[in-house]
C-alpha cells in the first residue's frame, strides 16, 4: 500500500520589522529564567492582521511582544500559550473566524480570517538565546522549521539547534508534515552625523526593525548615540574604514558642509545601495561641486536627495517620520 506524500509548506520569508522585538524579548526572558512561549503563524487563510511566519512572544506574568491580530485573539492564545509554557510541549491552535456565525455572534470580529499557530515552550529549546544573537549580529536569515510530529529546526548561518518536543497530533485537516520560516535578517542602517532629527529617527528605525550604527564625534551630539545599537566616536572616514558590518543604508545627516562633503566621498567607494542626504536639493549641488568627478559619478545612481518622501510639516519630527517612510519603503520594496 503506497502512502501519501507528506505535505510541506511552501517557505514563508518574512521581513524582520516588529520580529526583531519579539525575538529580542524572547531570548532575554530566557536568560532571565522566566517561561515563555513563541507563538508562530503557520498558515492563514482569508482576511487575517498577519501571514505566515508572524511571531509574538507570551510571557507567565501576561506580557507580550508582538502581534497576530487587532488584539481580538490574544486572550485565547495567550491561554493556550500558558498551558504550552507549563507543560513544555508544542500546542497547535486554529482560529477560524471566517462563518457568518463569527460576524454576528460570539466575538464578532469580523475578520474572515482563519489562522494555524504552533505555539512553542521556549524552556525546552536549549540554546534558543544564541539563535537569536547569532540572528542579530549576522547577515543571514533565521530559519525556524516545526514538524508536525514536535521535531523542531532553527538555523543561521553560524548556529543550530534540534530538538523534538512532545506535541499532539495536528487537530485540523489536510495536515501538512512540515513547515519552515525564514525571518529576514534586520537591515543594517548607519548614520553619519546627528542633529534634532536623530531622538526620533533613531528609535523609530529600531522599533521598525533596523540595526543602527550612529558615528558621532561632536560633543554636542555625541549623547544622541544612546538611541541607537551602537554608537562609534568616529569620522565619517574613519566609521567605513573601521565598522565591518555590512549596512544596507547609510544617511548622511551632520548639517554641517565639511562633515557632509567628507561623508559622502567616502561613501563613494563603499557599496551601500542606498545613501540618503539630508538638506535641500541647493545644498546636494553645492556638495557635488567639491566632490571629485568620480565620487559624483559613484553617488549618483544610489542617492537620494534630499532624503525623505514629501509627507507635510516642519521640524525634526515630521523629518524623521519623512525619513522614517522612505527607508521602508525601499526596505520592503513597495511602489511609490
Amino acid at each position: 500500500m503506497n502512502r501519501a506524500p507528506a505535505i510541506v509548506s511552501p517557505l514563508a520569508t518574512v521581513p524582520p520589522g516588529a520580529t526583531r522585538a519579539v525575538l529580542e524579548a524572547s531570548a532575554r526572558t530566557l536568560r532571565d529564567g522566566a517561561p515563555a512561549t513563541l507563538a508562530v503563524v503557520l498558515e492563514t487563510d482569508g482576511s487575517t492582521y498577519v501571514g505566515p511566519g508572524a511571531l509574538a512572544l507570551f510571557e507567565a506574568d501576561g506580557a507580550q511582544t508582538g502581534w497576530l491580530s487587532g488584539g481580538c485573539l490574544e486572550p485565547e492564545i495567550a491561554q493556550r500559550a500558558e498551558q504550552a509554557a507549563r507543560l513544555m510541549r508544542i500546542e497547535w491552535m486554529e482560529v477560524d473566524t471566517r462563518g457568518d456565525e463569527d460576524l454576528l455572534a460570539g466575538s464578532a470580529l469580523g475578520c474572515r480570517g482563519r489562522l494555524r499557530i504552533a505555539l512553542l515552550p521556549l524552556a525546552a529549546l536549549d540554546g534558543w538565546p544564541v539563535q537569536v544573537d547569532a540572528w542579530c549580529e549576522g547577515n543571514a536569515p533565521l530559519r525556524i522549521a516545526v514538524e508536525a510530529d514536535g521535531a523542531i529546526a532553527v538555523s543561521t548561518s553560524t548556529t543550530a539547534l534540534a530538538q523534538r518536543l512532545p506535541a499532539d497530533a495536528v487537530p485540523w485537516a489536510p495536515a501538512q508534515a512540515r513547515w519552515t520560516i525564514d525571518v529576514a535578517p534586520p537591515p543594517s542602517i548607519l548614520v553619519l552625523g546627528a542633529g534634532p532629527e536623530s531622538t526620533v529617527l533613531l528609535p523609530l528605525l529600531r522599533a521598525l526593525g533596523a540595526v543602527t550604527t550612529l558615528a558621532e564625534r561632536r560633543p554636542r551630539w555625541r549623547d544622541a548615540g544612546v538611541f541607537a545599537d551602537r554608537a562609534l566616536d568616529l569620522t565619517p572616514t574613519q566609521a567605513l574604514r573601521e565598522d565591518t558590518r555590512r549596512h544596507d543604508i547609510a544617511l548622511v545627516m551632520h548639517h554641517h558642509f565639511e562633515l557632509d562633503r567628507e561623508a559622502l566621498e567616502a561613501l563613494a567607494s563603499s557599496p551601500i545601495a542606498f545613501i540618503g542626504l539630508l538638506g535641500p536639493t541647493r545644498r546636494r549641488d553645492d556638495l557635488f561641486r567639491v566632490l571629485p568627478a568620480s565620487a559624483r559619478e559613484s553617488l549618483l545612481p544610489r542617492l537620494h536627495s534630499p532624503v525623505g518622501l514629501h509627507l507635510g510639516g516642519r521640524g525634526p519630527e515630521a523629518i524623521a517620520l519623512s525619513i522614517a517612510a522612505q527607508l521602508q519603503r525601499h526596505l520592503h520594496g513597495a511602489s511609490a
